[in-house]
Formats: structure tokens, C-alpha cells, sequence
């Protein structure tokens, strides 16, 4: 990869660590479009399967969106919360979820590539504040 594509990925990484919210390849274009007038869509998408074969970026399956990764070991399957009120996406790792569905799923004979889970709710910052009697 040359230096133009580098910075590209250095541009998308800077632009989605800035928020904790997704990013749609899209959403991506537009911002860059401010600094680079003619890029084009496959310049993001080439820059985010860049990113994410590196381990610093994820996707969203169920936002078909990107978020920076928000820690320091790419290599273990993180549990992604996405808040429905704010979008802000946190990414958290329980080792031992993942090895009891591997367990479970292997028991009949699936054998598991990679895990995506992504838990959909209300974060503590949107949670309503119960009402006290």
C-alpha cells in the first residue's frame, strides 16, 4: 500500500475515534469530501478493509456501519452495546461468553469462524431516571 492509502486510513481512523457513535462508509465520504473534493466511494471502502483486517476497526453488522476499535488487543471478539437513544457503540470483551458458545455450538458439529455479537438497548447516559415515591 502506498503513502496516499496510509493516510487515507490515518484520515478515517482520526474522523471515527473522534465519536464513540457508528460511522456508515458514507457518512465517512461525506466528512473526507471537505478535504479531498473527488474521492471516491472504493477509496473508503479499500481504507476500512484496511483498518479492519488490521484489528482497528470494527463492523457493525447490524448498522452495516464502522467503529474504531476501543482497545488494545485486537485479537479476542468483543460484545458490541449499541444504545437505540444517543447510537454511542461500546465495545466490551467477556472471554468466557465466547468460549461456552464455541463449546455449545461445536457439541453439534458447527465449527465457529467468528463471533459478532451486538446487544441493542438504552445506555446509562439514556436510561431514564426512575421515578421515586
Amino acid at each position: 500500500m502506498g503513502k496516499r492509502g496510509e493516510n487515507m486510513q490515518a484520515e478515517i481512523l482520526s474522523i471515527m475515534r473522534a465519536e464513540k457513535s457508528a460511522h456508515s462508509a458514507y457518512d465517512l465520504l461525506d466528512e473526507l469530501r471537505e478535504k479531498y473534493s473527488k474521492i471516491a466511494p472504493p477509496t473508503v471502502y479499500r481504507a476500512l478493509a484496511a483498518l479492519i483486517e488490521r484489528g482497528q476497526v470494527h463492523r457493525l453488522e447490524s448498522l452495516n456501519a464502522y467503529i474504531a476499535c476501543q482497545c488494545e488487543d485486537h485479537h479476542q471478539p468483543s460484545i458490541f452495546t449499541i444504545c437505540n437513544d444517543c447510537g454511542i457503540v461500546e465495545e466490551n470483551f467477556e472471554p468466557s461468553v465466547f468460549s461456552k458458545l464455541s463449546s455449545a455450538l461445536q457439541s453439534s458439529g458447527f465449527l465457529v469462524q467468528r463471533h459478532v455479537v451486538e446487544v441493542n438497548g438504552t445506555c446509562a447516559s439514556c436510561k431514564p431516571v426512575e421515578a421515586t415515591l
